[in-house]
This record gives structure tokens, C-alpha cells and sequence, in this order.
């Protein structure tokens, strides 16, 4: 059971910064690069990032004493009402306009193990680290997670209803992503959206460091605090939710390139084996991927020439016979597990045997480089598929999903602190 309530948001003071954010708002801290971390500091004296990515050595302790600052000089204040926050990201990409849509809510906590929030993503020891001393420092969800739901589509009405009116705040990121947040307040329209969620399983999109690392944390103050209740705010974790089917929720392709081996003709024979293979205009690699997403295909780059791979036959004699279908059928395991096999790579070290790129022109012209060998470009992972393997608890390979835009950070924040309540 999926439990979401409205919480008491963190947030600029508008009488101070203004309802336009763009010069406080920033990228999801593991997004932010040194260049950018400088520019986001020389912005404005109250850039989010001095916050969740602070320059100084002691940076958690730097973040704790700057949000209490902030907050006793007002320059952060909070709703006096609980309330969900609908959100919403308008953004152009590759020529067409996309706005997605979805809402922030307190959601309760479920190991991954409980089968209510699920993961798609394997997670590293170095990032979750990290965030628990950020959170142990500041007790408040200094960004949200990023989750998907399936929509009966009530809570689609309720969406469009409520950004007819004026958003309570704004700001343009970046990479043009105008995004906007509404308070919402009525108990009725938050009372449905928890019931249109009650009966659900949510998958993580994005954030799976940070939300284990709020797990972990719930389980360290419930050990700290001896009369804990359910509504304890450390029990949920600030979470931006978008349905799988909002017409906004775009998934990018993050395309493979080998630095060390290319496909040779004694290759060539084992993967004609499994695949239809022909040659293409690299213009039309995109057309071509598009029109056999319902299979496995593939668009091979190498030497100035493209081929397009469509799988032809049944290849599980490659597969590991414990893997559920859904997981079998990714394009990334496909890859990996039938065509990386016959070129005989096993574990390829990023930056060193393998790249990944987001564009096209991106893998071409590292091909053309001579920086990779060989690019292969894959189709994006429908958001159903995510959910599909999510529920067999396997987690996918590597970037083998890419939600755009990110989820901007600096609009709302929520403590969960021994106190805090909802």
C-alpha cells in the first residue's frame, strides 16, 4: 500500500527572492559539476547549492548552519497548512514541446524488500554515504525522489484543474525547463489522490541513493526516538510523483560505444545468427529504431557505415534461465548479453572500454574520432517496462534509463526531524 500525506513545505520566502526562482533553483545535486557548482555560487547569495552541495570541507555541517540561518533571517519559510504541491516541466526536446506533470507528497517508507516501493537501479556505497551525513546534519529532505504510479485518471483531472490557476512559484533552469509549482490545499483532491494510490506499487525513477539513504535514517531515529508513531516525519521521504502514462514523461536512450574491439566479419556470421542485418542511412537510425521498438533492434555505427540489427530469433540460450521475461527482453541485456558475448566483452570499465552517450550525433562523432570504435544505438526503455522488471526486484543495467528533464531542485524541502509530525 502506497501511503502519501501533505506536509508543511520549506521553501523561499517570496516577499524576498520572489516567486520567479530561476536565479536559486538548480540541478539535482549528483548533476552538478565543479563548473557549474561555481556559477550556481556567483548567481545569487542564496543559490540552493549552497545548501545541498556546499563548497567548504565540513559541507554538512556548513548546510545544517546555513538553513538554520536562512530560516531565522526568513530568506526560508514555511506553509502554515499542509498541502500537496503539484509540479509541473515544460521543456522542448529535439524540436517538439513536452510538459510533465505530477505532484509532491510526503511518501511513507518500505524497504525494497516489502514490494510497495520498488527499484530499477543497482546503487553504490560512495552516494549513499554521502546523503546520510547531509541528511544526519540538516533532518530535513533537502530534494525530492522521483517516483511513477499508475493513474485511473483522477488524478489527472485534479492536475489540470489546479495549474489553471497562477503557480505559487516558478523558474526557468538551465536548459530552458520551465517549471511550476501549485499549492494544494483542498482536503477532498488530497483525499483522492491517496486513494488512487493506496492499492498501487511505485517505482523509482530517479534517486534510488537518496532513498535508501531515508530508509536507513527512518530506522536510526526510530532506535532514537522510543515513543515513535506512524506519523512520524522521518517515516516518509519528500516525493515528486508523475503517472506512467502523463504524455510528458519522456525516457531517453543512452547509446553504447566500445573503445577496444569493433565487429569484425567472424562476428558478423555469429550475430547473423540471431539478427537480420542491413545496411542503412545513418539519418535514418533513428526512423529505424522507431519502427522495430516492439522487438530488440539496434543501430551499429562503425568505419562511416550503419547497419540496423533486428533480433529474428528466440536468443535465451544466452540468458540466465532465473531472469524473469521482462528482464530478458531489455534491449540493454540483449546487448549486453548476446552481442557484447560474441565480441567477447565481459564487464567493461567506464571511460576506459566503454561510453555512453544521450545523442546520436554525440556516439557518431566519438566514432568518427577515433575515440570508440564502435557505437551501438539503442531504443529508450518504455516507462511500463520499468515498472514490469521493477516488480521481479531485478534492477536493471547501467543507464539503461534516462528521465528528462530532471527533477529540479530549490522549490520545496520538508523536515523530518525528532519533532516533525504529519
Amino acid at each position: 500500500m502506497v501511503e502519501i500525506r501533505p506536509f508543511q513545505a520549506l521553501h523561499y520566502n517570496d516577499a524576498l527572492v520572489g516567486k520567479d526562482l530561476s536565479k536559486v533553483i538548480t540541478q539535482p545535486y549528483d548533476k552538478i559539476d565543479a563548473e557549474m557548482l561555481d556559477e550556481y555560487y556567483k548567481r545569487h547569495e542564496y543559490n540552493f547549492a549552497k545548501l545541498i552541495l556546499p563548497k567548504e570541507e565540513n559541507r554538512y555541517d556548513m548546510a545544517a548552519k546555513r538553513l538554520k540561518e536562512w530560516k531565522e533571517r526568513e530568506i526560508i519559510t514555511r506553509d502554515k497548512e499542509p498541502a500537496i504541491y503539484v509540479y509541473t516541466q515544460e521543456f522542448e526536446l529535439r524540436g517538439k514541446k513536452y510538459t510533465r506533470r505530477g505532484f509532491i507528497a510526503a511518501m511513507r517508507l518500505h524497504p525494497f524488500e516489502e514490494k510497495v516501493v520498488l527499484p530499477h537501479e543497482k546503487t553504490h556505497k560512495g552516494p549513499k554515504e554521502d546523503r546520510l551525513k547531509m541528511l544526519r546534519a540538516t533532518k530535513t529532505n533537502l530534494e525530492a525522489g522521483f517516483v511513477l504510479y499508475r493513474d485511473d485518471g483522477r488524478v489527472k483531472e485534479i492536475i489540470n484543474e489546479v495549474i489553471k490557476s497562477a503557480p505559487d512559484f516558478y523558474g526557468v533552469d538551465d536548459y530552458g525547463t520551465i517549471t511550476r509549482l501549485y499549492r494544494v490545499n483542498d482536503y477532498e483532491k488530497i483525499r483522492t489522490i491517496q486513494n488512487v494510490l493506496k492499492d498501487e506499487q511505485v517505482v523509482i525513477a530517479d534517486g534510488h541513493h537518496r532513498y535508501e539513504t531515508a530508509v536507513y535514517f527512518r530506522d536510526e531515529m526510530r532506535t532514537k526516538v522510543s515513543n515513535w508513531k506512524d506519523n512520524n516525519a522521518f517515516n516518509y521521504r519528500m516525493t515528486y510523483m508523475v503517472s506512467l502514462d502523463d504524455p510528458g514523461l519522456v525516457v531517453l536512450p543512452t547509446h553504447r560505444l566500445l573503445t577496444k574491439v569493433k565487429i569484425e566479419d567472424k562476428h558478423w556470421e555469429r550475430i547473423k545468427e540471431c539478427f537480420s542485418v542491413e545496411e542503412i542511412d545513418i539519418n535514418e537510425a533513428e526512423d529505424f529504431l522507431k519502427d522495430n521498438r516492439n522487438t530488440n533492434a539496434f543501430v551499429v555505427y562503425q568505419d562511416g557505415k550503419a547497419y540496423g540489427l533486428v533480433r529474428s530469433k528466440d536468443v535465451s540460450k544466452f540468458m540466465n534461465e532465473e531472469w524473469s521475461e521482462a528482464y530478458r527482453s531489455l534491449d540493454a541485456v540483449v546487448l549486453r548479453e548476446v552481442i557484447f558475448k560474441i565480441l567477447d566483452v565481459k564487464d567493461p570499465k567506464i571511460d576506459e572500454d566503454i561510453y555512453y552517450e544521450r545523442w546520436v550525433e554525440d556516439a557518431m562523432e566519438k566514432v568518427d574520432k577515433g575515440v570508440a570504435k564502435v557505437a551501438f544505438l539503442l531504443n529508450p526503455t518504455p516507462p511500463e517496462k520499468v515498472l514490469e522488471v521493477a516488480k521481479h526486484l531485478e534492477r536493471m543495467p547501467q543507464k539503461t534509463t534516462d528521465f528528462y528533464p530532471k527533477v529540479i531542485s530549490g522549490f520545496t524541502m520538508m523536515p523530518v526531524d525528532e519533532n516533525e509530525v504529519l
